[in-house]
Order: structure tokens, then C-alpha cells, then sequence
């Protein structure tokens, strides 16, 4: 196995550009609506996986997993697992999301939590790369979002269309364009393919 080329970002940086992405993409184009309050409340723990070997980072999930089962959602709500040399290529972490679904599972914390994803390179199926839809989940790195199921029920609660979000999310882009994205300014790295 190759091992991809480390990034030169210290984790500092890696988190800060998240940070950044978070603010000018999720909140600021209003992609979650959930997501500015623990941001606020600074209740999103940010974790940077060293590693690029996928059994490591397998590992890391499952102790970030269990700490956020077992922390208080007043101390930690969510946690974003940041993985910038693990899993590069899209279809490896498309992959490895069965992987992590299994071991949510083999926890038993199924039902508690759940993890979504965030890639550079994200692409849903049936769209072409350049697609502006995919970039509701693109990120600056590969991202292993943890969340809490009774956070996401609240949430839904308090916003009522909350399956609308992601029609409400591609129109947004749509409106932005690729031109719009790329003035936001968001750190964008060349990730291996």
C-alpha cells in the first residue's frame, strides 16, 4: 500500500480551516441550520486522525464514539473526526463508511449516534465531479461527522422543514455556482487521487 503524501498543514491549521469552512459554508450559507448554535456554545469537538493507515483511523472513530456516548451533550455534542491522510480517494471513504456503520453497530450505539460525511472530493451518485450539489458535502479534508441522535430530534423539532434541507441546500448552491464557491475562499487543497 502506498502511503499518501502527508499533508503539509499542521493539526492547528487543519482545524482552523475546518473551523473556517464550517463558518463561511455550513452556517454561513446556512447548509445546517443546526449547526450554528453548538458552534456558538463552542460544543463541537474537533479531532485530527494522524494517520493515514484505515485500521488507525478505525480505532480513533470508536474511542471518539464511545467519548461522546459517554460525555455530556453540554460538554460535547457533536465531534468532527478529521482524517487528512486517511481514506484521500473518494471511493476508498465511500467504502469505508460501511465500515463505520458496522461499528456504530458493534458498539450498540446504534440509535444514540450516527456518523455523516464530508469529503473534498464528495460526489452522490449520479452526478458529474464538477456538480454543484456534491458540495453540500465537500469539506477542506475527509470528515467523519459524529452526532447525537436526540441532538438531531431536537433539531428537527425546532425546525419543522427539516426535510427540506436538502432541496433547500442544492437550491442554495445552485443560486451560488461554482464561481460563488470558490469567492468564499475557502481553503481548498489538492487532495491525491
Amino acid at each position: 500500500m502506498t502511503t499518501p503524501p502527508r499533508h503539509e498543514d499542521d493539526n492547528a491549521v487543519i482545524i482552523a480551516n475546518t473551523v473556517e469552512w464550517l463558518e463561511k459554508a455550513v452556517i454561513g450559507l446556512n447548509l445546517c441550520p443546526f449547526a450554528k448554535a453548538v458552534h456558538v456554545k463552542q460544543q463541537i469537538r474537533y479531532v485530527v486522525c494522524d494517520s493515514a493507515n484505515p485500521e488507525e483511523l478505525l480505532a480513533l472513530l470508536m474511542d471518539e464514539l464511545q467519548l461522546l456516548a459517554d460525555t455530556s451533550p453540554e460538554e460535547i455534542d457533536t465531534t468532527l473526526l478529521i482524517h487528512p491522510y486517511a481514506l484521500n480517494d473518494f471511493l476508498d471513504y465511500n467504502e469505508f463508511l460501511d465500515v463505520v456503520e458496522a461499528a456504530v453497530e458493534d458498539m450498540q450505539l446504534d440509535g444514540e449516534l450516527q456518523v455523516a460525511s464530508f469529503h473534498p472530493q464528495y460526489q452522490f451518485a449520479e452526478t458529474f465531479d464538477d456538480d454543484i450539489s456534491n458540495f453540500t458535502n465537500r469539506s477542506p479534508y475527509p470528515t467523519l461527522h459524529l452526532l447525537r441522535e436526540d441532538s438531531i430530534e431536537r433539531a428537527v423539532e425546532a425546525f419543522p422543514e427539516a426535510s427540506e434541507i436538502f432541496d433547500k441546500n442544492i437550491a442554495t448552491l445552485e443560486k451560488l455556482g461554482l464561481d460563488g464557491w470558490q469567492k468564499l475562499g475557502l481553503y481548498q487543497h489538492v487532495v491525491a487521487k
